[in-house]
């Protein structure tokens, strides 16, 4: 694991550091299909952070790399987002890399190998 990509539907400016590099999808391009991150993803040993199901789906038909963090909790402010990701980040690395997924709900959070 050697970083992490959020995707479109994770806001840019991050309020935490996460331990490893990462980057946006916005910006590598526009249009990015999610066949085209999960390539960039694996070959880069990186980490999807997204909000949508279909990299959870399809990481459990696969091993890593890419790694997923589905972040599956409903729309909220940007504050409050950013400040919940601040507060539990280091739980979901201490997760990764020995679990391929990691589920985010607002009151846990699971890993599944």
């Amino acid at each position: 694991m050697k970083g992490f990509i959020f995707d479109e539907n994770v806001p840019r400016q991050l309020r935490f550091q996460p331990s490893l590099p990462f980057t946006h999808v916005a910006e590598l391009g526009r249009g990015m299909s999610d066949g085209e991150i999960w390539e960039y993803a694996r070959l880069q040993e990186l980490v999807i952070v997204t909000k949508d199901t279909d990299f959870s789906n399809r990481i459990m038909l696969q091993t890593p790399p890419p790694w997923v963090v589905h972040l599956r909790f409903g729309n909220m402010r940007r504050s409050e987002f950013q400040a919940f990701l601040a507060r539990i980040w280091m739980r979901i690395e201490a997760l990764l890399p020995h679990n391929k997924l990691v589920n985010v709900y607002l009151d846990r959070i699971e890993a599944i190998k």
